[in-house]
């Protein structure tokens, strides 16, 4: 990887009324990099790309892309980025190819020119290219949307949030073609809430209230884990997590998927004693066992020690 700095931002901070988006955030991400944000609705996560953009100002701070200011030099950052915003925001009356002529030409360029940069995601929708925008599946929106994102061959691409509505294969194509443009050196910021794209970065910061919680490589942040963590079932999933929230020795119950992990307060758990206690108050078809965690488990217990 380039050891160049692409991106970096410093003590930013954004406040919409009495209301602190972004609390005073300092980052920085090497040129050739695929960077996640990771993390809810209301994180933060769109505000700091919009100043990214240059779409919008901070209120506190700085932020530089590929040495210039994104205030001060706005002009120059519109060239060199490429911006994906996670609402469709593309002509929706227009034909696909009208969308991409269109967007071309606002760079001065042609779809001819850099073709070879959107070649293998608007394959996809070539057979479509006369068709509305406005009347694309969400996948082939996406598509569009970033091939409009690449035609005049960013040295930045900025996704908020591109893979959020669409179905499962969608979202798979969309990242094996993320890992392809990094390929081509272009810098890739991404945010979004599915915890499991995450482990397709090569570094994530997790997001929460408008700060970073925790910034490292997935693995890192896998490995910095350092609780026990169990899953449990049984034939009253409901009452089961809110029984465990009121055991003493366990530090935090969630629902993920069809069990409830928790993690004990002592590392010496003693699962017979849970079993047994579960069952005298009325839980059957108990199942118990440790497991591996994950990036999301990683960001819940984070999320619940900062509260």
């Amino acid at each position: 990887m380039n050891t160049e700095m692409a991106i970096s931002a410093t003590a930013i901070s954004k406040f919409y009324q009495d209301k602190k988006a972004l609390d005073n955030l300092s980052f920085e991400i090497m040129k050739g990099s695929l960077f996640g944000f990771i993390g809810p609705d209301g994180a933060g996560k769109t505000s700091l790309f919009r100043i990214l953009n240059s779409l919008l100002i901070p209120d506190e701070g700085k932020a530089n892309i590929l040495g210039f200011d994104t205030v001060k030099d706005y002009r120059q950052i519109r060239r060199i980025i490429g911006y994906m915003p996670g609402k469709f925001s593309l002509y929706q009356d227009l034909t696909v190819e009208e969308n991409l002529k269109f967007f071309a030409g606002i760079f001065n360029s042609t779809i001819s020119k850099n073709y070879h940069l959107i070649e293998d995601i608007y394959n996809h929708i070539e057979p479509f290219k006369n068709r509305k925008a406005g009347q694309l599946s969400g996948g082939m929106k996406q598509k569009l949307a970033l091939s409009c994102a690449l035609i005049h061959k960013p040295e930045v691409l900025i996704l908020d949030e591109p893979t959020t509505g669409v179905d499962a294969v969608s979202r798979g194509e969309f990242w094996e073609m993320l890992q392809k443009l990094k390929s081509q050196n272009i810098t890739i910021l991404v945010s979004t809430p599915y915890m499991d794209e995450a482990s397709l970065c090569d570094e994530v910061a997790l997001m929460q209230e408008g700060k970073i919680m925790q910034r490292a490589t997935p693995e890192k942040i896998i490995e910095a884990f350092e609780q026990t963590l169990w899953s449990v079932q049984s034939d009253n999933m409901f009452k089961l997590l809110s029984h465990l929230n009121d055991l003493p020795e366990i530090k935090l119950a969630y629902r993920s998927g069809d069990h409830i992990c928790f993690i004990p307060e002592m590392l010496t758990f003693e699962e017979k004693k849970l079993l047994d206690h579960l069952e005298k108050i009325g839980h059957q078809s108990l199942h118990i066992r440790q497991i591996e965690p994950t990036i999301e488990d990683s960001f819940i217990f984070h999320m619940q020690s900062q509260n």
